[in-house]
């Protein structure tokens, strides 16, 4: 393991931890909260983080994602191609995540981060230099796909937690 590897790993394990606590305790009621009729909802934030990083680090490993691996896709029943991520989705798409429960968010977002940190624990300091997609310039490095998954799951994750304390609040 290196020294990369180890911080990509915690970096990851993090953004598990406050997934946990955006999600812990609440009812599919209250993940289905929206602040606003154009707002996502937590349990749609958290479905979208962990699919976006599954959806990523599946394409970086070569492997198939733990949503299709794993037929996360027939357990939650969403209305909408199991290949999507949620880019691009409209109100009524966020909506269709009412009814999900916490446990069903945490238990997938569980085996996404159960995978990237297996294929993480394997990466050398060499392959983060490796191009992972070509159709942009510069082409994007999986070094830089991995921080631009971090980035992307800490805003949402944030988002999800500050819904969370709207809700909380007296």
């Amino acid at each position: 393991m290196t020294a990369s590897g180890d911080l990509l790993i915690d970096a990851f394990g993090r953004i598990r931890e406050e997934v946990h606590e955006a999600v812990d305790g609440l009812s599919p009621d209250e993940l289905a909260v929206r602040l606003d009729d154009g707002a996502n909802s937590i349990a749609w934030l958290i479905w979208h983080l962990t699919r976006i990083q599954d959806d990523h680090i599946a394409d970086a490993a070569g492997t198939q994602e733990v949503w299709i691996a794993q037929e996360w896709s027939e357990r939650f029943e969403l209305p909408f191609s199991r290949r999507s991520t949620g880019y691009g989705h409209s109100a009524k798409d966020v909506a269709s995540l009412g009814g999900i429960s916490g446990e069903l968010l945490v238990e997938y977002h569980d085996a996404v981060h159960e995978r990237t940190a297996k294929f993480l624990g394997t990466l050398k300091d060499a392959d983060l230099g490796r191009v992972v997609d070509d159709a942009w310039t510069p082409a994007v490095t999986l070094g830089v796909r991995l921080v631009s998954v971090i980035s992307d799951d800490l805003q949402h994750v944030g988002q999800a937690a500050f819904i969370r304390g709207w809700l909380e609040r007296p």
